[in-house]
């Protein structure tokens, strides 16, 4: 009979590893819940339309929760959402995705204006703001669902993503940290964002005193890795 140290240790391992396609939950062909039309705090649309010229860049850090509240607050931003990203099941719940069996990772979705702020600044908060030498967790945060991610949808931000994603290992270096374990990817790869829940959009600013989860490693990504996009401030 298995201890229940053991059944806690086989539950942490089977979270970690990330779900097969054929073992991932079914999912479902429509979304099953509400999500708001509005941004709680910016006042823009959730899901569009935004002005033209408006990019998206994904970003996983652990809880979503603590790393929306990240970026909505940074100048050029036009929207965050918060939703599920990178996995197999079709328009998953938050309790499925809490299983690990859905292959997704919880994800910030970053719409921004880059005539007024960069790929590179985003993904300088990106870096600093979580721990990405950690795998499959952030934290107490244990399982595939808290993995560090990050997935482009421009060839420019890809290669920022590489670009700064080599000066932030150098620095790590130079500290005796890493590797970095994140996953790095085109968002055609990782495949659909699906919203999370109406209570999770903007979930700090309507419990201002809610759970973040967020801690960096204190290391500082460089700045000036590549040329300032054309317009856009560092």
């Amino acid at each position: 009979m298995l201890q229940e140290d053991d059944v806690a240790l086989f539950g942490t391992r089977m979270r970690t590893t990330m779900v097969e396609r054929d073992d991932a939950l079914p999912g479902r062909e429509h979304r099953p819940y509400h999500v708001p039309t509005t941004h709680a705090v910016l006042g823009t649309p959730l899901e569009g339309p935004w002005p033209e010229g408006t990019q998206r860049l994904y970003v996983a850090m652990g809880c979503f929760w603590g790393a929306e509240r990240l970026f909505w607050g940074m100048d050029g931003v036009v929207t965050t959402a918060v939703g599920y990203m990178g996995g197999f099941t079709p328009h998953p719940t938050y309790e499925e995705t809490c299983t690990a069996r859905t292959g997704h990772t919880e994800t910030v979705m970053v719409a921004y204006d880059p005539e007024v702020t960069s790929a590179e600044t985003l993904l300088r908060t990106f870096w600093e703001e979580h721990d990405p030498t950690q795998t499959n967790r952030q934290g107490n945060d244990v399982g595939t669902e808290y993995r560090s991610a990050v997935y482009w949808t421009t060839p420019e931000q890809e290669q920022v993503v590489r670009a700064t994603k080599d000066a932030f290992a150098a620095e790590l270096e130079r500290f005796r940290l890493g590797p970095i374990a994140t996953e790095m990817r085109s968002a055609d790869d990782a495949g659909p964002f699906y919203y999370a829940e109406d209570y999770h959009q903007q979930y700090l600013h309507k419990v201002p005193n809610g759970y973040c989860g967020l801690a960096g490693t204190g290391v500082s990504c460089p700045a000036g890795i590549l040329p300032a996009e054309d317009g856009a401030t560092r």
